[in-house]
């Protein structure tokens, strides 16, 4: 807190992000959760490349935080039925798969959860085409 009141622009840029989180829809904020774990799983190809262990381990689990913390927990089992219990699932798949690549230094496993979640990605940017569903979702919301 009171290093944030000591930097005026670390503090206008984190009301900015909190603005910006509260007046956008949850179909966007998604799509935003999705862009923030493929950013640092992306940061943490580079520090696995450049064997900065400290950096690619901060990324992953900045990446983990996003999907469980974000993706996992706003899943509605009643409502979403048997598509919520299978992306909880993949959800737990991959955070499992970035824990091991952290472990292993392993590049490939990166990849994979990358592919993963950009076809996931990929799903809601067309939903954000049907504007019925889009409607819905933000209706119910």
């Amino acid at each position: 807190m009171f290093a944030t009141m000591n930097n005026p622009a670390a503090a206008y840029r984190k009301a900015g992000l909190e603005t910006r989180v509260e007046t956008t829809s949850p179909h966007r904020l998604v799509l935003m959760l999705y862009e923030g774990a493929l950013s640092q799983i992306a940061i943490a190809g580079m520090h696995i490349q450049t064997n900065n262990v400290a950096a690619k381990g901060e990324a992953i689990g900045d990446a983990i935080n996003i999907i469980e913390t974000g993706l996992r927990a706003c899943l509605d089992f009643k409502a979403g039925g048997e598509l919520a219990e299978r992306l909880d699932a993949l959800y737990e798949y991959i955070c499992a798969r970035l824990l091991h690549a952290n472990l292993r230094n392993d590049r490939a496993a990166l990849d994979e959860v990358t592919a993963l979640l950009r076809e996931l990605k990929s799903g809601w940017e067309e939903i954000a085409g049907d504007p019925d569903v889009v409607s819905h979702t933000t209706a119910a919301d």
